[in-house]
C-alpha cells in the first residue's frame, strides 16, 4: 500500500493523520473538505512499529508538505502528531488533536466497556466473539474481525451519524499494524513518557472533542493544560469520536478547522 494520499494543490501546508492504529483512509473526507482551501497530505501509516510510525511521518512531511505544517490527527494520529510535534518541532506550525486518546491512563481503562454498554445486547455478544476470536485466528481472518469490530465500535463512539460517505478508494485495515504500533503506544502512555513529551512541542496545540466520545475529554485537557505552553480545548457538545460524521456537530467541528488553518 503506498503511504501518501494527495488533495488540491501545492503548497501542501495541511496534513491529516489517521487512526487506528492500522485504520488507513478514515480521516479521507476531512482531507477533501480541507483542500477546498489549501493543499492536503494524507499520510497513510504502513510500518508496524511505532517508531517505524514515526519516522515514516516525518519522512514523508519532510518530502512533501510546505514545512512547517499545520498537523492535523485523529485518535491515534493525535498521539502520532503529538510524538512528532515533540521530537521535530521545526516541521510543525500547529497541531491540531482530535477525538485524541488520554494522556494518561487512569482515564483510558474503561473505554472499550463504555463502547459494549453502548450497543445492543446481540451487538455486544457479536464484538465480544470478536474480541475473543481474533487472537487465535488467521492474519486475514484476523483483519476481517477487526474490520468488524471497527464499524461496532464506531457505532458506539457516534452521537447522531449521518448518512456516510461512499469512499472511492476504500482501504483494508490492519490487525497486526494495529497491534505492534498500540502495544508501543500504550508503553508511552503508561510509563507518562508520552505526558512529557509535550515539554518539547514549541508550537501551539488545539484539541477538538466530543462530549459523547468514550475517549474521555478530561483525559486530554487536564494533562495537555499541566504540560503544554500554548494549548487550547475546544468540547464539542452532542459530538462523539469521529466529528466530521456527527449531524449535530459537523458544521462547527469544519468550522474551526477553517478558522485554525486559515
Amino acid at each position: 500500500m503506498k503511504n501518501l494520499r494527495k488533495y488540491g494543490k501545492s503548497p501542501y501546508t495541511v496534513a491529516i493523520i489517521h487512526g487506528g492504529p492500522g485504520a488507513p483512509g478514515a480521516v479521507a473526507p476531512v482531507a477533501r473538505e480541507l483542500s477546498k482551501l489549501t493543499g492536503v497530505l494524507e499520510p497513510l501509516q504502513t510500518r508496524d512499529s511505532l517508531e517505524g510510525q514515526v519516522v515514516e511521518l516525518a519522512d514523508v512531511l519532510k518530502e512533501h508538505a510546505d514545512l512547517p505544517v499545520i498537523l492535523i490527527g485523529h485518535s491515534w494520529g493525535a498521539f502520532l502528531g503529538f510524538i512528532v510535534a515533540a521530537r521535530y518541532p521545526a516541521m510543525v506550525r500547529k497541531l491540531i488533536l482530535v477525538g485524541s486518546g488520554p494522556f494518561e491512563q487512569k482515564y483510558a481503562d474503561n473505554i472499550d466497556g463504555d463502547r459494549l454498554t453502548r450497543l445492543s445486547e446481540k451487538e455486544r455478544i457479536e464484538a465480544i466473539n470478536l474480541i475473543d476470536a481474533i487472537d487465535g485466528a488467521s492474519a486475514g481472518e484476523k483483519d476481517r474481525s477487526m474490520g468488524r469490530l471497527g464499524e461496532l465500535f464506531a457505532k458506539a463512539d457516534t452521537f447522531d451519524a449521518l448518512p456516510p460517505e461512499k469512499e472511492p478508494d476504500p482501504l483494508p485495515v490492519s490487525e497486526e499494524i494495529n497491534r505492534k504500533v498500540w502495544a508501543g503506544g500504550k508503553r508511552l502512555r503508561v510509563s507518562g513518557e508520552l505526558l512529557r513529551m509535550g515539554e518539547k512541542i514549541k508550537c501551539p496545540v488545539v484539541a477538538i472533542h466530543g462530549d459523547y466520545d468514550p475517549h474521555l475529554a478530561e483525559g486530554v485537557r487536564s494533562p495537555l493544560s499541566r504540560v503544554l505552553k500554548d494549548f487550547k480545548f475546544i468540547l464539542l457538545g452532542k459530538c462523539g469520536h469521529e466529528p466530521w460524521l456527527e449531524r449535530f456537530a459537523r458544521d462547527r467541528f469544519y468550522e474551526i478547522l477553517r478558522d485554525e488553518i486559515q
